[in-house]
């Protein structure tokens, strides 16, 4: 006999790990039930890392012991290995069927393919949506749209300003900006020069427990070959833990933060950053407890702004952008560019120093910090003409942080500027040089940063000259770019064509980089 049918079928996918979320807002434990689903497609839909599977499903497991199990609420927690459900649709279609429930209660899903996959389930089996708002986020997504409005382009900074002064945060009795100024970005672009960064305060990292060792196990049993490593798992996966990594973070490297979030230095893959924003997108970390951290702080006010603008401008506006774009955006190729993504990105195994360095680095530690992803592995990939669609599923596939949301238009609108100018002003472009100025990585290649030509010639600068060449008419019209399309008009006609002669080969033999 079937069970009775329940009133509520609340279902926490694995980036909502957050006791007080919408979802449970008036759950009642007599009549309501929980459904969490480890799905094997979540892994593979796009072929995900070992550290980044890990650190959902750890986090997961976690969160339903401490939160749910811990409140003696109903749980269905279906595990990696012990159901036969590929995606959550799957697991969702057979619990919608065994619970009859009145309605699904969930918070608004993070990603566009499985806020519309949960929402077919729903009307397949004529069971109402409750789909709540994430009051995770500073903005809502109808606030957002609102904003929008009738605009057809968008920048940040506007934005930023305006969710500032919403929230009345660094902003003074006058209504203006803290210190007299919105933005600090002059100073906040920093090298640590030929001595390098000096002694670096470690962050606090966290010894895997036995939950966590046996979420590797699972993985090892349940999803086969996985790209990457967990074997230096250290990532927070419990709200308690997420919170000595924010103390950790405020008391010892908010303070040069600002002044070097841009540089880079050789296996120093954090410096002076944060390693919050994973904390944050699994919702184990408020992003207004995090800005009231940073605030409250005697950090130096550059370095809190720049922190800042982080959080409630690029994270806040990323995720209106997302569901604005959606689902163009997840097809958008503005440049046209469709070389496929080289075996190194998954591998490392490179003779590009930064590259190998930043790739090295992710695949052992599911982290690498912004510059990185936009000036070196984002940088090259656009410059190289990749197909943007692979480049998002290497992103969306390595990274710890990675939820769609935040990430697809970061590389796709960003760091590939395959959506064009609808949210960012310039192409971020640049050759070998400005890798040279921010990092020590090109000390350590065979290649030569300022070479355009020859064996020692560059692969970033020769990509960037190349990609100058081809998109000169594009550059030359946009005020932020005309002096790369001019410089290029200023060099020899015959340097330029061996540049783009030695790019093509480039393209058609990428192993040989």
């Amino acid at each position: 006999m079937p069970p009775p049918p329940i009133r509520h079928l609340v279902l926490v996918l694995g980036d909502q790990l957050d006791a007080r979320s919408t979802a449970f807002a008036g759950f009642d434990g007599a009549r309501d039930r929980v459904l969490m689903v480890e799905a094997p497609d979540e892994s593979t839909h796009v072929p995900s890392t070992r550290m980044r599977t890990a650190m959902f499903l750890s986090a997961m497991r976690h969160f339903a012991d401490e939160e749910i199990t811990g409140r003696a609420w109903p749980l269905d927690y279906l595990r990696l290995g012990a159901h036969r459900f590929d995606t959550i649709a799957d697991a969702l279609d057979d619990a919608l069927a065994r619970h009859r429930p009145d309605a699904l209660v969930m918070t608004q899903a993070g990603e566009w393919r499985l806020a519309d996959a949960i929402a077919q389930c729903c009307a397949q089996h004529e069971v109402r949506l409750d789909e709540r708002d994430d009051l995770h986020f500073m903005a809502s997504k109808q606030e957002f749209a609102e904003y929008v409005g009738s605009r057809r382009q968008l920048v940040m900074e506007p934005f930023y300003r305006r969710m500032r002064k919403q929230h009345g945060i660094l902003i003074d009795a006058d209504g203006g900006p803290t210190g007299g100024e919105w933005n600090y970005d002059h100073e906040n672009r920093g090298a640590f020069g030929r001595k390098g960064p000096g002694l670096l305060p470690a962050p606090v990292g966290f010894e895997p427990d036995a939950i966590t060792q046996e979420v590797i196990a699972d993985m090892a049993l349940h999803l086969g070959d996985q790209y990457g490593s967990a074997d230096a798992f250290d990532w927070p996966v419990t709200r308690r833990q997420a919170l000595v990594a924010l103390e950790d973070f405020v008391t010892h490297r908010l303070q040069d933060f600002g002044r070097f979030q841009d540089a880079m230095w050789q296996r120093e893959p954090y410096l002076y950053h944060a390693r919050l924003s994973a904390a944050m997108n699994l919702k184990l970390l408020d992003p207004r407890e995090v800005i009231a951290a940073a605030t409250g702080s005697d950090a130096p006010l550059p370095a809190v702004e720049g922190f800042v603008r982080q959080i409630l401008g690029w994270r806040e506006f990323m995720r209106g952008v997302y569901w604005w774009r959606m689902p163009d955006l997840a097809q958008a190729n503005a440049l046209k560019h469709n070389a496929p993504l080289p075996d190194w990105y998954w591998t490392g195994q490179v003779r590009m120093n930064c590259m190998r360095e930043t790739i090295g680095q992710t695949l052992a530690t599911g982290y690498a910090h912004h510059i990185q992803r936009l000036m070196v592995t984002g940088n090259f990939a656009l410059t190289f003409g990749m197909d943007p669609q692979q480049v998002h599923a290497w992103y969306l596939s390595v990274y710890v942080d990675a939820v769609e949301w935040v990430e697809m238009p970061n590389v796709l609108g960003m760091a590939l500027y395959a959506d064009g100018s609808r949210f960012v002003t310039k192409p971020y472009a640049a050759g070998g040089a400005y890798i040279n100025r921010m990092s020590n990585y090109c000390a350590g290649c065979v290649y030569k940063p300022g070479d355009r030509t020859g064996e020692t010639a560059c692969p970033v600068t020769v990509m960037y000259w190349d990609f100058v060449a081809r998109h000169a008419d594009m550059l030359e019209s946009n005020p932020r770019t005309v002096m790369m399309a001019r410089n290029l008009r200023r060099m020899d006609p015959d340097e330029v064509k061996t540049l783009q002669a030695a790019a093509q080969r480039m393209r058609e033999q990428p192993d040989l980089l």
